[in-house]
């Protein structure tokens, strides 16, 4: 093996040990008892004159307590996690019966003002959620349904990025097939459903995992748009982390990655098709 490809190989390693180190911490920190957590934590979140914290990577004393804890002594926990399976199962349907005919008819048909529209759907994907916070919480509130879930979930459905995602796998298929299909006595919707869907399907399951990884972890949205906190998401039940109740934070951050992580790896091909296809200019 050639000096290069060792030193290519030590820099990649280093650079994966660093980007794991956190999840390996948070590992850890769900397996330590609290008298534990308070020594590592303590200096940071008690005492003001020393401002850092020292961590190991293996529990002095392991323990499963703050796992039990949090499943059996919070309900708290189990209501925000519901909401969040909520929140994102809407979003995602939402996404997938609005972006995925959206991005048909961008892809396969032409129409007056297609290119400004798409540019439009374009520039609106580049925006950051507070550019369009308060027009959407205004809206929000004429419609009646601020501090509900469907505050969260509506703005998010009619999201753009999926269907530039869906968009570059549609105008993928070749133009025979959508031919032959017409030629075949077929409408357009049983075009779009017998072959733009199944040929789509690498981009619409990779816009799907980016959006559960998306809605999964919502933050600044709920904060916004719910008001009343029996109605939080998972998400925000992380941040509300104090010394007293270090352990089943920890706790709970595990358990909120594992839902991500496991949709992660199930889509990991087709969201690897996705970023691709994404940067494909045309």
């Amino acid at each position: 093996m050639k000096l290069s490809q060792l030193i290519t190989m030590a820099l990649l390693g280093a650079l994966a040990v660093l980007v794991c180190s956190p999840v390996a911490f948070l590992l850890s920190g769900a397996l330590m008892d609290g008298g534990e957590l308070r020594q590592h934590l303590g200096p940071v979140l008690m005492d003001s004159q020393k401002a850092f914290a020292d961590w190991s990577l293996l529990p002095n004393h392991p323990s499963l307590r703050p796992a039990v804890e949090l499943l059996l002594d919070s309900p708290e926990f189990f209501h925000m996690f519901w909401n969040s399976v909520g929140i994102t199962v809407g979003i995602l349907a939402g996404q997938l019966l609005v972006g995925a005919p959206a991005a048909w008819g961008f892809a396969r048909y032409h129409f007056p003002l297609r290119g400004p529209l798409f540019t439009l759907y374009l520039i609106l994907m580049l925006m950051p959620f507070q550019v369009t916070m308060l027009s959407s919480f205004l809206a929000l509130e004429r419609m009646g349904i601020n501090d509900t879930l469907g505050a969260v979930i509506l703005p998010s459905a009619f999201s753009t990025f999926p269907v530039f995602i869906m968009y570059r796998f549609f105008r993928g298929i070749p133009g025979p097939i959508i031919e032959s299909a017409l030629l075949d006595a077929q409408g357009p919707l049983q075009v779009f459903w017998y072959i733009g869907v199944p040929l789509g399907s690498p981009g619409i399951v990779s816009a799907m995992v980016l959006g559960f990884l998306e809605s999964w972890n919502l933050i600044e949205q709920p904060m916004a748009f719910l008001k009343n906190k029996t109605l939080w998401p998972l998400s925000l039940y992380l941040p509300n982390i104090g010394l007293e109740n270090a352990g089943p934070a920890f706790a709970g951050a595990v358990v909120t990655l594992i839902p991500a992580f496991l949709v992660f790896l199930s889509g990991r091909d087709y969201l690897e098709q996705g970023i691709v296809a994404s940067a494909v200019k045309e």
